[in-house]
């Protein structure tokens, strides 16, 4: 259709071979727009596009790169209200989430790698005795930051703009290109945000944006030849398929997978904080946040009171219209998402869990609503407890000793974010040294922006955010001479 959202290749906006799909807002369950549905033909296009525009913009300055990417800040910033508009359509998320935690954030993802920063640095002098590798020397050594070249970055659906930001914008600062493929539930997002970057100068070819429902469109800009590294954010199973491609060609990748976030409540807890935080899995996102601490692991003599506790701070949520204030709790993204959280909510009533609040479905015509829901009297079997819901879902299951609550913090498959709260603030540290998770919050369930991010095990391969992003979208080059 000829209202459509064109893809972006090579600096053009271009017509999509597999015509157009509907965006539906899961507030309303109305049109948002007509997203296109590319080809694997124009996913190679684009990714060729990246592979030629690579050499020209990879020998621009830092500055020179810094620079676009203020510009393209600013620009975010000057088109705040349409931008979260759009993105609370297609989202469903609460008004602040939309202005401050998604185009907010991704404006200051951009602005974070507008400035250049150094991309080598000294290696101690070494002496060699004389050998068979030659005479004796001193031998300096320099380390060099080099851009890995094309990188695909497959981007969530639950921020449309932090998280195609915290990839697009590390990756152009390093001298990468990019070929973006956005979530297909709201990709609309993302092409505004190749708006902005056009707008702010960056050359044709090195951002690119292709997008499809088709499980091809994916495969495609993996598996294309003209790609050297695939960053990726989603669910673990879809991670394993494509480290599973990129293993077979030697392709670097970052991979932000699922969560089963622990939360340990020892019984010195400020309750009133653990609940706070533990809370926002209900809200924030809808529990669509790979880093929701989902499992609640409660010391035996805080528990009853952290159950009750949690259960009156998730009947208290606002569950409703993301756009009318007061609002806390929005829809999750669609009908089949509000399903499948549903159906493990069920589960868990079969396995013998207690459900404590939510479960009931909210009397509204239209919307993918779920309300906050609480099961207590978990265990480590039950599927509730293993398995990532991704909704606004809380586990509560409980534990005597300190040595009984890392044991089963750590019997999981994930290890993105796990959590602490206690009084003996030595004991959190104790205890967070010993979580098998890639960050752990003490007393908190905030985030150091420049802190590394990624997960252990089945939760993700290497770190981002801060200036670990600039090395994960790099490689290291030594070069070596004779003093």
């Amino acid at each position: 259709m000829t209202d459509g959202q064109r893809l972006f290749i090579d600096g053009r906006w271009v017509e999509p071979d597999g015509g157009h799909y509907e965006v539906i807002d899961p507030a309303s369950e109305e049109n948002v727009g007509w997203a296109p549905e590319a080809s694997r033909d124009q996913v190679h296009a684009a990714a060729a596009a990246a592979r030629e525009a690579f050499g020209p913009w990879s020998r621009t300055t830092p500055e020179e790169r810094a620079a676009v990417l203020a510009r393209a800040a600013d620009i975010i910033r000057g088109r705040l209200e349409p931008y979260a508009r759009l993105a609370q359509a297609e989202t469903g998320a609460t008004t602040g989430t939309a202005y401050g935690m998604q185009v907010g954030v991704g404006a200051a993802r951009f602005r974070r790698y507008a400035k250049a920063e150094p991309t080598e640095w000294a290696i101690p002098p070494q002496i060699n005795e004389a050998g068979p590798m030659g005479k004796a020397a001193v031998m300096g050594a320099l380390a060099v930051r080099q851009p890995v070249g094309v990188v695909t970055c497959i981007t969530s659906y639950n921020n449309p703009w932090a998280n195609p930001a915290g990839k697009i914008a590390p990756a152009l600062a390093m001298g990468n290109t990019v070929v973006v493929k956005p979530a297909p539930q709201d990709p609309l997002s993302v092409f505004r945000m190749a708006e902005a970057l056009q707008a702010a100068g960056v050359p044709a070819g090195a951002v690119n944006v292709v997008c499809g429902r088709s499980v091809e469109v994916g495969e495609a800009a993996v598996s294309s030849p003209d790609v050297d590294m695939v960053s990726f954010t989603g669910s673990t199973a879809v991670g394993q398929r494509i480290a599973e491609v990129c293993g077979r060609d030697m392709k670097r990748r970052l991979m932000e997978l699922g969560g089963k976030g622990a939360a340990l409540v020892f019984d010195d807890a400020d309750l009133g904080s653990a609940v706070a935080g533990i809370g926002t899995t209900f809200s924030f996102y809808s529990g669509q946040i790979c880093t929701a601490p989902t499992r609640v692991l409660a010391q035996r003599g805080v528990y009853a009171r952290l159950v009750e506790q949690l259960a009156g701070y998730a009947g208290r949520l606002k569950v409703g219209d993301p756009r009318e204030p007061g609002t806390v709790v929005g829809p999750v993204i669609s009908a089949e998402h509000r399903d499948r959280v549903e159906s493990y909510v069920e589960l868990g009533r079969k396995e013998g869990a207690t459900l404590v609040a939510g479960g009931e479905r909210p009397p509204y015509d239209r919307g993918f609503y779920v309300p906050p829901t609480l099961l207590a009297d978990c265990t480590p079997a039950m599927r509730v407890t293993r398995e990532e819901i991704f909704g606004p879902v809380v586990c509560v299951l409980p534990f005597d000793e300190e040595e009984e609550g890392v044991a089963l913090a750590n019997d999981s498959d994930y290890g993105l974010i796990d959590y602490v709260w206690s009084g003996d603030v030595a004991r959190a540290f104790r205890v967070a040294r010993q979580l098998r998770a890639g960050g752990v919050g003490v007393n908190t369930v905030g985030r150091n922006m420049e802190a590394p991010f990624g997960g252990f095990k089945k939760s993700g391969v290497g770190r981002d955010v801060g200036s670990y992003a600039l090395h994960a979208y790099s490689e290291v080059q030594a070069i070596v001479w004779p003093g």
